[in-house]
């Protein structure tokens, strides 16, 4: 069968997609080992420690002698755990925080899935993300997983709605739930960037918008179990909460699910507000003046995508070293008397910007 009939049978098209996603796979996996590494740097720095500094150049292969260390460990099951519930709940953690990733545009044509409904596909797929563990603490069959998985169903589920809003907002504007879409509406300057309203013409918006990212950024601080938000996870209350009781490969699997979720929200507040791959500046003069093919663009778009979800990253990890952690009390009473109201009154105002004044999309 020649080449070109392949690629464009049935067989060639699975094939395509798998590569895909195997590519997207290894790429976060590696990302995660190092952005590991910075988030325990930042910490240390901020706490005036060396941090690793040991495994390999810099410790820099800290995270990978972790990773070989968890897969070495003992499996430990409690004696009362549900043995089928305890083992599947890391499993599902870890898959849905992947499957994410398939609709996440990292450069222009680079995407798994370029889908229509692309945020509808996210708010799915991070709705059933509590499941997991959710069935965690249950199936450990002891107080402490069972109170902590309880706090983060409801932490995770109060924030989903703020964010959800905020989401409203950025769709209003764009006129579209393809990711791809609004970030290519965001193309050009800096100001047509989303978190100052999508161009000089929605410069008013941006008294909106501007607040917005902050409430997306703090929502999905929450949404993730981050400090000051890990209050699941809380060991002066709950000795590290719903994860307790595991150990080895399936505590290795909810980490892994955890920070790709956190990766994850830092992507999508770039694509939502800061404009994805875009880099806040014409590029055409690297095509038109640099003879700067149409791959060489994608690369440079996906240098670009990744320094700002690296930066985003940053001020996540700036967070959980700075800010002192909250009440349970201080948790809901931010999401539901605040987020909540200020979003809801954002997307009434936002839609009314676009249809008494036409601007947007």
């Amino acid at each position: 069968m020649p080449t070109t009939d392949f690629w464009a049978s049935s067989l060639g098209w699975f094939t395509l997609s798998l590569l895909q996603i195997l590519a997207v796979t290894v790429w976060l996996l590696l990302s995660l080992a190092f952005l590991l590494w910075g988030d325990r740097k930042v910490w240390a720095g901020v706490q005036m420690r060396k941090g690793p500094n040991v495994v390999g150049p810099f410790g820099l292969l800290q995270s990978f002698a972790d990773f070989l260390k968890f897969l070495l460990k003992e499996i430990v099951v409690p004696a009362g755990a549900d043995k089928t519930v305890f083992f599947l709940a890391p499993l599902l953690t870890f898959v849905l925080a992947f499957a994410a990733w398939a609709v996440v545009p990292l450069a222009p044509g680079w995407v798994v899935s370029d889908i229509n409904v692309a945020i509808l596909y996210i708010f799915a797929i991070s709705s059933m993300g509590v499941y997991g563990i959710i069935m965690g603490g249950w199936a450990s069959n002891s107080k402490y997983p069972f109170l902590g998985s309880l706090r983060s169903a409801a932490q995770m589920v109060s924030y989903e709605v703020s964010i959800g809003f905020v989401i409203i907002t950025v769709i209003l504007l764009a006129g579209t739930m393809n990711l791809q879409s609004i970030i290519e509406q965001q193309a050009g300057w800096f100001w047509n960037w989303n978190f100052l309203g999508g161009g000089l013409k929605n410069l008013p918006i941006a008294l909106v918008m501007v607040p917005m990212t902050v409430i997306f950024f703090i929502s999905a601080l929450a949404e993730t179990n981050r400090p000051p938000f890990d209050l699941p996870e809380a060991e002066s209350e709950l000795v590290a909460g719903y994860q307790v009781e595991y150990s080895s490969t399936p505590y290795l699997l909810f980490m892994i699910g955890e920070y790709a979720n956190i990766v994850l929200m830092c992507a999508l507040a770039v694509i939502l507000f800061f404009g994805g791959w875009q880099a806040g500046f014409p590029t055409d003069f690297l095509r038109d003046s640099w003879g700067f093919s149409d791959t060489a663009m994608s690369f440079v778009g996906f240098g670009f995508f990744f320094a700002k979800t690296i930066f985003m990253f940053f001020m996540f990890a700036m967070v959980k070293a700075i800010v002192p952690r909250y009440r349970y009390d201080q948790l809901m009473r931010l999401g539901w008397k605040i987020f909540l109201p200020t979003s809801l009154a954002a997307v009434a105002i936002v839609a009314g910007w676009r249809v008494f004044t036409g601007h947007g999309a």
